[in-house]
């Protein structure tokens, strides 16, 4: 088991991880366009270095050559450039709302971490926890004193977790018409 900073050849598998992610969100965007085409979609906008999901925001957990799961987040203040990428993609696909994200998710001055998935193959033998103690070297070296995440409410186990690592329930907000505690930990 090695962390990394994720690749561009990581690309594809963590498409496919993100899906996990959306459809437990139950983005609009899933009603539109079909999975395949999401994640070609998604593949696209990763080539552009601003966006939420580019290889260089990102860290990626491999077991045995594959991708068991991976971490991705940002400086708060870059939430407004973040989904430029996505916009520019999905505009030449589609018409209408293209947005994947409608509501702002992190809060100011944190490391917001975005996404953290794990490959259902390897869930419980604590990658999730590893990726997101990783993370916490990559918010320091950004200059950041706080990491932020968020939690669905309807995920108990999720919660439990983030709280055993030291996150603390600071706020709550809805996203995609879903309740989420916004958790926070400092960075010592």
């Amino acid at each position: 088991m090695v962390i990394r900073k994720a690749t561009p050849n990581d690309r594809p598998a963590i498409a496919n991880l993100l899906m996990v992610i959306f459809k437990d969100m139950e983005l609009a965007m899933l009603q539109k366009v079909s999975e395949e085409e999401l994640v070609d979609m998604l593949v696209q906008a990763m080539a552009e270095p601003t966006y939420r999901y580019n290889e260089s925001r990102g860290l990626v957990e491999e077991i045995d050559g594959q991708v068991a799961g991976i971490a991705f987040g940002y400086p708060s203040e870059q939430e407004a450039i973040i989904d430029q990428a996505w916009l520019s993609v999905a505009q030449k696909h589609l018409t209408g709302d293209v947005r994947l994200f409608t509501d702002p998710e992190g809060f100011p001055n944190e490391w917001y971490i975005d996404s953290v998935c794990v490959h259902p193959d390897f869930r419980g033998h604590g990658i999730g926890t590893s990726l997101l103690q990783a993370v916490r070297k990559t918010a320091k070296q950004a200059g950041k004193d706080k990491m932020g995440l968020c939690c669905d409410f309807a995920n108990v186990q999720a919660k439990k977790i983030y709280e055993r690592l030291g996150f603390a329930v600071v706020g709550e907000q809805v996203l995609s018409n879903h309740p989420y505690y916004h958790m926070q930990k400092p960075i010592e």
